[in-house]
Parts: C-alpha cells; structure tokens; sequence
C-alpha cells in the first residue's frame, strides 16, 4: 500500500512546499544540540532543494553533530554560525527554515540572525508559548520532523536520492528509539519502508549511528555512573556529569547521546534525568518518562519542552540548585499523576 501522507496535514504540507519551491536561497537551522530528527531533515531538505535549484545551507545555533555528518552530502554546506561566511549568506538568503522546533528560545542565537527573513516552519513537537512565525507545517502527531519532510518531498514527487532518504530514515529511527517508542506508529514504519526501497541499508545506517562510540563515551558514563541516584519511592532516577568529567576524558556534547537512558532504565523508573553544566554555566536537564508522566508540560515549568516521554530544559546554575528543584517538581509530577490514577 505504501506511505500517504496524512488528510488532515495535506493542506500546510502545501503551503510548506510552496514556499521552499519560491527560494533560492534558504538557510536551514534546527534547535540547540541537534540530534537525529534535527540533523536529517536538515541533511534531507538541503539535497532536496540544491536537486531544485535553490542554494541550501546549515548553519545552526550549536556544532552540527560529528557522528551525523556522513547525511550531509556535502559537508561544505555547513556553515559555524558566527562566522563571517556565515553572515554573509544569512544576508544573501531569502528563507529561513527552521525543523524540529518551532518555537523562539530553542534556536538560541540564530533567533536574531534570521529575524528579517520569510520563514518555514516544521516541527512534530507540541506548541509552545513563543512560536517562530512564518509558514507553518506542525503535527504533534507526526513520529518524527523527517516525517514531515517525507510529506514534503513526496508532494512533489522528488527528485530523491540516497541522501534525502538516509536523513529521513535516520530522524525517525532515532527520534522513535530504534522503533521501541509509542511514537512508533504505522506510518513511521510505511516510511522507513520506503526510504529501504530508496537505497537505506538499515545494518549499515545502525552502525554509523549506534555502533560506533569512542572509548571517551563509556569513559564519561563510567564517571556519571558513580551520581547515579534512585527514589525508588517516589519513582524518579538521575545522574550528573561531573564537572570536571568533559576535561577528564575529552569528550563532547555528541558523547551524551543514550546516557540519559541509563536513570530511565532503573526498575521501578517512572521518570529519568540527566543534569549537566553547559559551558555557559547553566544546566542542561534531560527528561525520560517511562510512564504517564509527561515531561513535556514538566520541562515547561523550567522554560523548556520537548515530547510527551522525552524533554529538555535549560536552567541557571548551580548544579546543587538546579537539582534540588527539578527533582522536587518531578516528585510532585509523578505524585499527582499517581494520584489521579488512585496509586498510592
């Protein structure tokens, strides 16, 4: 049968589309720490609209992730944000489009940079209270950003190539969790088929996303391990970075990926956290349910947001703080649903 897009969306995916096939020159962003979903529909749009005619560049508010450079065709297109060359072509652009977030403080400095600029907008998170304007193509109920983008692409039958299909497959692999999440729907599924059938070799795609952490990554979990804490009654277990582990190891914010999932594994877990220092000095919080808490609406209580089961915030320092008062606002949040659900 294949893969359709959605009746209820058909008319933004339009309007979206529409709007990237009148640019020639778009500059593509995604939120703070892009991750899987972020990358590829970035890597995915830029091969599409150059496959049009239209200049298409990265340029994002932090480091495009290493591990996930092999989606972008052409490394060239990525562009530090704050560099001359960058600013060049921010004033050359005619369109911003902004995936997997759409709201303003999730874009950090890139906010004011593509303030002038007609802007797209596509992201499968739940609105926020400071949307990002523009033309607007958002489903919450979309599995992953790359879905959205596959909406886009198929409306105009292509072209596609094995880069538009690799970052599409790799947004929803790793934005549904390998396929384990209840965002794992059918329509992923009929996605990734189709992505398969483009030329994606899912061993091959794994591997270049999972299978290969350098020794520094289980060096900096070693040393998180020894934070790891367990409320086994009130169901909530965290970890911290250590301050000086970054150092120790020399590792990176791309060594992170799958820690958090460390807390949100502990039996008895309802709801996981991992805390870290930022260079800023702020604290990055990672949320994980594995329940009915959900830690978007709790990441909003901290200026953050994010998915049902999976959020972010960014909080002020210090650590022992930042800690004290999130881990009280999960308490409560896993309480209250508790008591709704007549748990003791």
């Amino acid at each position: 049968m294949g893969y359709r897009t959605p009746a209820h969306r058909a008319a933004a995916v339009k309007n979206a589309k529409n709007a990237l096939q009148a640019s020639r020159r778009a500059v593509l962003t995604t939120h703070l720490n892009a991750d899987g979903d972020g990358a590829g529909s970035e890597a995915a749009l830029a091969s599409w609209l150059r496959a049009n005619g239209t200049e298409a560049w990265i340029i994002n508010p932090t480091a495009f992730p290493d591990p996930l450079r092999f989606l972008v065709e052409n490394e060239d297109w990525i562009v530090p944000v704050g560099s001359g060359r960058a600013r060049d072509l921010l004033d050359r652009a005619d369109l911003a489009v902004v995936v997997d977030t759409g709201e303003l403080p999730r874009i950090g400095r890139i906010q004011e940079a593509i303030s002038h600029l007609s802007t797209v907008v596509i992201d499968h998170h739940p609105p926020g209270d400071q949307p990002i304007g523009g033309v607007s193509l958002r489903d919450p109920g979309a599995s992953a950003t790359a879905e959205l983008v596959c909406d886009v692409i198929s409306a105009t039958n292509g072209p596609w190539n094995e880069h538009i299909a690799q970052g599409i497959y790799v947004g929803i692999l790793t934005d549904t969790g390998g396929f384990r999440f209840d965002n794992s729907t059918a329509g992923c599924h009929e996605v990734a088929a189709e992505m398969i059938s483009r030329g994606v070799q899912p061993e091959l795609v794994h591997e270049r996303v999972y299978g290969r952490a350098p020794l520094r990554r289980y060096q900096l979990l070693q040393l998180a391990l020894g934070t790891l804490e367990h409320d086994s009654e009130a169901g909530v277990t965290w970890m911290t970075i250590p301050r000086d582990a970054y150092e120790a190891v020399g590792a990176t914010t791309d060594d992170l990926e799958g820690i958090v999932d460390i807390p949100r594994s502990i039996a008895g877990t309802e709801v996981g956290l991992l805390f870290r220092l930022t260079q800023s000095g702020e604290v990055k919080i990672s949320f994980r349910s594995n329940g009915p808490v959900d830690v978007n609406v709790l990441a909003r209580r901290f200026r953050g947001g994010g998915h049902v089961k999976a959020a972010g915030a960014v909080v002020a320092g210090p650590m022992e703080r930042a800690i004290d008062e999130v881990i009280g606002a999960t308490r409560e949040a896993v309480a209250r649903v508790r008591a709704e659900a007549g748990v003791a």
